[in-house]
Order: structure tokens, then sequence, then C-alpha cells
């Protein structure tokens, strides 16, 4: 065993190993990926080490457990890279191979820092995107460059995504594994969400998706219609229209919907509804409705106040439409999805279910009942779904 092997065998058996980048294929010709990154990661069964092979339109991960992953690694570095950089707590170490396949091994101090505190514990989420790892979408969308840098004045934006597509990747269960998704995104604008679900859903973990992104604005639909075919993307399309009057789908798994004003929420909820979808996720934008209906006495010092009185009725908007999905039969959350700092406008529902529930829960009804009438509001959403609601 040459010298290089049996450092790979000390460093990962010793656990000193903190990430190794391999690159510059041998032959451009093979199926290998251009770059794989290897990184130890603790999982529940106990210490692995993670591959990531970084190809041309997709990330893939292999977790490898410890007594296997430096032959693993050695393997590759073999028969597919000319070089490589393996970062420990002592050192640098960079791995340059000739056509012989001979090895020059080269020593500077480590920038790989401590053993990352992920190891000593759980490992923490790390965000879906990774800095570094250039997403095509992304960079076709200004948000990257074409090394994977994030743009200074990108970065909030670049959170939002992630922070959206952590949200989607929790609740992934309840979509069908078994035959094509149906997405829509009403409202869609931009499409920075639309893009980055099919990258996650398509690109990364090859499910087999249909994704329609609907919006008002011509121009921007055209824009992002070149866009997907740039890309490669052909299960996703996008079209020019109005959330209320679209009736091309007669079912839909998952509904997305960000920042439609005021009651076009509430017309993407009952939409989604009516379709039988699993999974939904809505960011509320402007609320007027409500605002100009409460009433209340018991209130009047809230309500007299204007600024006061609008934050109130956006909460009892986005209540009521909680409570109207829970009477139907969905498992409802609340979340934040941007930091606040940025947007006020940063609550997200996201609303799931398992299987059809046959009647709806009254004691949820009642619930939404007591609360109208207290503050002498009629949403529209619950008149939207007037026929699946007790009488």
């Amino acid at each position: 065993m040459e010298q290089w092997q049996q450092d790979i065998n000390n460093w990962m058996s010793n656990g000193e190993m903190l990430q190794a980048t391999l690159s510059q294929l041998r032959r451009k010709d093979g199926d290998a990926s251009p770059k794989t990154i290897v990184r130890p990661i603790q999982l529940k069964s106990g210490l692995h080490y993670q591959f990531e092979y970084h190809f041309a339109t997709k990330v893939t991960h292999d977790n490898v457990t410890e007594d296997q992953a430096a032959q693993r690694l050695i393997d590759l570095l073999q028969q597919n890279y000319r070089q490589a950089l393996v970062k420990t707590s002592e050192a640098d170490m960079q791995l340059l191979f000739n056509k012989k396949g001979k090895a020059t091994v080269l020593s500077k101090p480590p920038t790989g820092g401590e053993r990352p505190a992920s190891l000593q514990h759980n490992r923490q989420k790390q965000r879906v995107l990774q800095e570094g790892i250039a997403a095509p979408f992304l960079v076709e969308l200004g948000i990257m460059t074409p090394e994977g840098l994030v743009h200074a004045k990108k970065q909030d934006k670049y959170r939002q995504i992630n922070r959206f597509l952590e949200m989607v990747t929790d609740v992934l269960t309840y979509l069908p594994s078994d035959r094509e998704i149906t997405i829509v995104d009403f409202g869609c604008g931009k499409s920075y969400l639309t893009f980055a679900l099919y990258h996650l859903l398509a690109v990364e973990q090859q499910r087999k998706i249909n994704i329609i992104g609907l919006d008002l604005k011509a121009d921007v639909i055209a824009f992002c219609s070149q866009l997907a075919e740039k890309l490669g993307y052909d299960q996703l399309r996008f079209l020019v229209g109005d959330i209320a009057e679209y009736e091309e789908l007669q079912a839909a798994d998952m509904v997305v919907t960000l920042h439609a004003c005021d009651t076009a929420t509430d017309a993407a909820l009952a939409k989604a509804v009516n379709w039988g979808a699993s999974v939904i996720m809505s960011v509320p934008c402007c609320q007027h409705e409500l605002f100009q209906q409460i009433s209340s006495d018991t209130l009047s010092p809230l309500l007299s106040q204007g600024l006061l009185k609008e934050r109130f009725a956006a909460l009892t908007t986005d209540a009521a439409r909680g409570t109207l999905l829970e009477v139907i039969g969905y498992k409802v959350q609340m979340l934040e999805f941007v930091d606040p700092e940025h947007t006020p406008k940063n609550l997200l529902i996201r609303a799931v279910r398992t299987e059809q529930q046959q009647e709806p829960s009254l004691k949820k009804w009642e619930q939404y009942e007591q609360f109208r009438q207290f503050l002498n509001i009629a949403p529209s959403l619950e008149h939207m779904l007037s026929d699946r609601l007790p009488k």
C-alpha cells in the first residue's frame, strides 16, 4: 500500500478528515462526476462518510459506513481523478497524480478548522441549495455566479428559497411516490420558488413531476417559459391566467401560492381543497377583506387604532383560513417564512392531509363559528368552501 493510501486510511479511521474534494477527471468521456466531495456525518446508526457527486445538472449523495469509506475514496482516486484536496485538523493535503498514477503529496497549513460540531451531536440541517455548488437555475436568475457564489445583493432571496425548500422537504412524505406528482404555483411571478421546486424534485430527487406556474403578467410568463426551455425543464410550463378562473386541472397533489393579493389567496386555497391537494404552501399578501368587517365593542381599544386593526385583521384572516382547512381535514401549521426584518409578510400557511376525511370536524367548526360570530366577519374562503362545510 502506498503512503498516500495509508494516510487516507489513518485520517478516516482516526476521524481526522474534515473534507476531501476530488477533481480533474482522468477521462472526459466516462460517466464519473466531474467533482466529488466527501465529508463525515453523524447518523443515528453511527459515523458515516457522505460522498456527494456533482454532475452537470444534478447532485447525488451516498452515505458510506466508516469501515468502507476509506477504500471507496482510494478507489475513486485511482480510477477517476487526477487530484484531491484533503482537509484535516492538522494540515491540508493536496494529492496530485501523474498519467501513470504516481502521487505527489503537498502539505499546507490547515484551513479546515476544528472537528465539526455536527459530529459531536446529531448533524445539523444543511441548506438544500448549498453555496459553492452552482445550481443552474440560480445562476440564470442572477442569484449565483457560475462558480456557485451567492451575489451579495441576493443573499436574502437565497435564504428565502432555501427556507421554502426546507419546508417542502419536511412534508414530501405526504406526496405520492408511485406516480407523477402534479404541482400548481398560483401567482408564480418570476418563479424563483417554482424553479427551485423543479430542481429539488425532478433534478436532485429524480421524481416524475408536472409543474404549472400561473400568473397574470404575460411578459413574466414569457421570460419563465424561455428559461425553462433553456434549462431543459421539460415538465415545467407557465401559463397566463387568473387563479379564480383557472379550470384546466381536475386534480393536483400540491398547490403553492406566494403573495397572492387579498382574496386571491382564498381562491387558491379553495382550488387546492377541491383538487384534493395533499400539500398546500401559502404565503398571503395584503389582506383587506376582514379589515372592513371586523367589529367588537370588547376589542374597541384595539380596533380604534388603524395600524393595530390592520395587523389584527391580517392575523384574523389567516386564523380563519387555517381553522377552515382543519375543519375539512387538513393538519395546519403557521410558520415564519423569512426573517421579519426583511418583510412583514413572512407568514406561511402549510397544510397537509394523509387521507380524505369523509365528514368535517364538528369540533373545529364550532370553534370557527364562535370566532366568526365574536368578530362579526364573513370570510370569502368560507363561502368558497361552503359545500364542504357543516350546514
